[in-house]
Protein backbone atom coordinates (compact mmCIF):
# COMPACT_ATOMS: atom_id res chain seq x y z
CA UNK A 1 0.00 0.00 0.00
CA UNK A 2 1.87 3.10 -1.27
CA UNK A 3 0.03 6.41 -0.73
CA UNK A 4 1.83 9.71 -2.50
CA UNK A 5 1.22 12.43 0.40
CA UNK A 6 3.85 14.52 -1.10
CA UNK A 7 0.60 16.68 -2.60
CA UNK A 8 -0.70 17.65 0.98
CA UNK A 9 2.72 18.03 2.21
CA UNK A 10 2.70 22.05 3.42
CA UNK A 11 6.77 22.91 3.16
CA UNK A 12 8.44 25.79 4.86
CA UNK A 13 11.85 26.71 4.20
CA UNK A 14 14.76 28.67 6.88
CA UNK A 15 17.96 28.66 7.05
CA UNK A 16 20.54 25.73 8.14
CA UNK A 17 22.42 26.01 10.54
CA UNK A 18 25.88 24.05 10.93
CA UNK A 19 28.87 24.04 7.91
CA UNK A 20 28.61 26.09 4.80
CA UNK A 21 30.75 28.85 4.68
CA UNK A 22 29.00 31.88 3.32
CA UNK A 23 26.05 30.20 1.80
CA UNK A 24 25.04 28.66 4.90
CA UNK A 25 23.69 32.66 6.08
CA UNK A 26 21.93 33.90 2.77
CA UNK A 27 20.28 30.69 1.61
CA UNK A 28 17.60 28.80 3.09
CA UNK A 29 18.57 24.89 2.52
CA UNK A 30 16.19 23.47 5.62
CA UNK A 31 13.04 22.03 4.61
CA UNK A 32 10.12 21.90 7.27
CA UNK A 33 7.10 19.48 6.01
CA UNK A 34 3.49 19.71 7.65
CA UNK A 35 0.75 17.28 7.10
CA UNK A 36 -2.38 17.56 8.06
CA UNK A 37 -4.32 14.31 9.34
CA UNK A 38 -7.57 14.89 10.01
CA UNK A 39 -8.09 16.46 6.75
CA UNK A 40 -6.57 14.53 4.20
CA UNK A 41 -8.24 12.46 1.67
CA UNK A 42 -5.76 9.81 1.44
CA UNK A 43 -6.75 7.69 4.46
CA UNK A 44 -9.80 6.38 6.15
CA UNK A 45 -11.30 7.33 9.42
CA UNK A 46 -10.13 4.74 11.24
CA UNK A 47 -6.42 5.21 9.31
CA UNK A 48 -6.22 8.92 10.57
CA UNK A 49 -7.06 7.70 14.14
CA UNK A 50 -4.65 5.05 14.24
CA UNK A 51 -1.86 7.19 12.70
CA UNK A 52 -2.57 10.06 14.79
CA UNK A 53 -2.26 7.78 18.11
CA UNK A 54 1.17 6.44 17.09
CA UNK A 55 2.67 9.16 16.06
CA UNK A 56 1.36 11.47 18.80
CA UNK A 57 4.47 12.57 19.66
CA UNK A 58 5.52 14.29 16.39
CA UNK A 59 1.72 15.97 16.01
CA UNK A 60 2.04 19.69 16.87
CA UNK A 61 -1.25 21.45 18.90
CA UNK A 62 -2.28 22.35 15.45
CA UNK A 63 -2.64 18.61 14.26
CA UNK A 64 -0.25 18.91 11.63
CA UNK A 65 2.80 15.90 11.39
CA UNK A 66 5.98 17.98 11.19
CA UNK A 67 9.22 16.52 10.07
CA UNK A 68 11.78 18.59 9.12
CA UNK A 69 15.52 17.84 7.00
CA UNK A 70 18.77 19.72 6.96
CA UNK A 71 21.41 16.89 6.01
CA UNK A 72 21.97 18.21 2.68
CA UNK A 73 23.31 21.16 1.32
CA UNK A 74 20.53 22.08 -1.21
CA UNK A 75 16.98 22.66 -0.84
CA UNK A 76 15.58 20.07 -3.26
CA UNK A 77 17.47 17.40 -1.58
CA UNK A 78 16.37 18.11 1.82
CA UNK A 79 12.71 18.27 0.13
CA UNK A 80 13.19 15.40 -0.97
CA UNK A 81 14.32 13.99 2.12
CA UNK A 82 11.30 15.52 3.92
CA UNK A 83 8.78 13.38 1.51
CA UNK A 84 11.19 10.19 2.21
CA UNK A 85 10.91 10.23 5.81
CA UNK A 86 7.29 11.22 5.92
CA UNK A 87 5.81 7.99 4.01
CA UNK A 88 8.49 6.08 6.19
CA UNK A 89 6.51 7.37 9.41
CA UNK A 90 2.93 6.88 8.37
CA UNK A 91 4.09 3.42 6.48
CA UNK A 92 5.43 2.51 10.04
CA UNK A 93 2.53 4.01 11.67
CA UNK A 94 0.14 1.77 9.89
CA UNK A 95 1.93 -1.64 9.80
CA UNK A 96 0.12 -4.42 11.66
CA UNK A 97 1.68 -5.35 14.92
CA UNK A 98 1.86 -9.29 15.14
CA UNK A 99 0.23 -10.12 18.36
CA UNK A 100 2.71 -11.47 20.82
CA UNK A 101 2.40 -15.55 21.76
CA UNK A 102 3.01 -16.43 25.20
CA UNK A 103 5.34 -18.75 25.87
CA UNK A 104 6.87 -20.69 29.01
CA UNK A 105 10.23 -20.81 29.45
CA UNK A 106 12.09 -24.45 28.24
CA UNK A 107 13.65 -26.83 30.87
CA UNK A 108 17.22 -26.37 29.87
CA UNK A 109 16.24 -22.49 30.40
CA UNK A 110 15.26 -22.77 33.76
CA UNK A 111 18.05 -24.89 34.93
CA UNK A 112 20.02 -22.37 32.89
CA UNK A 113 18.95 -19.62 35.13
CA UNK A 114 19.86 -21.66 38.23
CA UNK A 115 22.70 -22.33 37.70
CA UNK A 116 23.81 -18.64 36.92
CA UNK A 117 22.36 -17.67 40.44
CA UNK A 118 24.28 -20.32 42.39
CA UNK A 119 27.64 -19.57 40.15
CA UNK A 120 26.90 -15.92 41.32
CA UNK A 121 25.83 -17.04 44.46
CA UNK A 122 28.97 -18.47 45.37
CA UNK A 123 31.22 -15.27 43.59
CA UNK A 124 29.82 -13.33 46.27
CA UNK A 125 30.64 -15.87 49.31
CA UNK A 126 33.78 -16.14 47.84
CA UNK A 127 34.52 -11.92 48.81
CA UNK A 128 33.11 -12.69 52.68
CA UNK A 129 35.68 -11.54 55.29
CA UNK A 130 36.44 -15.06 56.44
CA UNK A 131 35.99 -15.01 60.25
CA UNK A 132 38.41 -17.03 61.98
CA UNK A 133 36.50 -19.17 65.39
CA UNK A 134 38.87 -20.44 67.80
CA UNK A 135 37.56 -23.22 70.12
Amino acid sequence: MKIDVSREIIFKTARSGGKGGQNVNKVETMVEGYFQIADSQLFSAEQKSIIQKKLANKINAEGFLQVRSQVHRSQLSNKEEVIKKMHALLAQSLKKEKKRIATKPSKAAKEKRIDSKKKQAQTKDARKKIRRIDY
